[in-house]
């Protein structure tokens, strides 16, 4: 059966298709997305807030809105600050923060298969 799109893109054989991919809470806002799980991900390597959002070359300020975002929609914590000390504070990310990022992964995962199995669709049946 010949796929319809063929008819309309021209070069579809070289064409993927493609997406985003997050979680939204109920009012729309963006939730959890690439962008937060790599800085959670990172504050969980780096142990500090603002040594992971340097290493992405983010401000300080929008990865303090992000944890606060997670942190604001979620039933527990997902980043615990620590204050500082001798050694300077610290951050760290909570079992609901790495379940948060596990399920992400997995998503993930689910999606490019999707999006994958769509680009094969798309290239056959001329």
């Amino acid at each position: 059966m010949e796929n319809p799109i063929n008819k309309i893109l021209k070069g579809s054989e070289h064409s993927l298709v493609n997406g985003s991919l997050w979680i939204e809470t109920g009012n729309g806002t963006h939730f959890i997305g690439p962008g937060p799980i790599e800085l959670l991900e990172r504050i969980a390597d780096t142990g500090s807030i603002s040594k992971a959002a340097a290493e992405m070359g983010m401000s300080y300020k929008k990865s303090w809105v992000l944890i606060n975002n997670l942190n604001a929609y979620t039933a527990t914590p997902i980043v615990i600050p620590q204050a500082g000390g001798e050694k300077g504070g610290g951050s760290i990310v909570t079992e609901a923060g790495w379940a948060l990022i596990n399920y992400h992964r997995e998503l993930r995962k689910r999606f490019t298969a999707f999006l994958t199995e769509e680009s094969k669709r798309l290239k056959a049946a001329k």
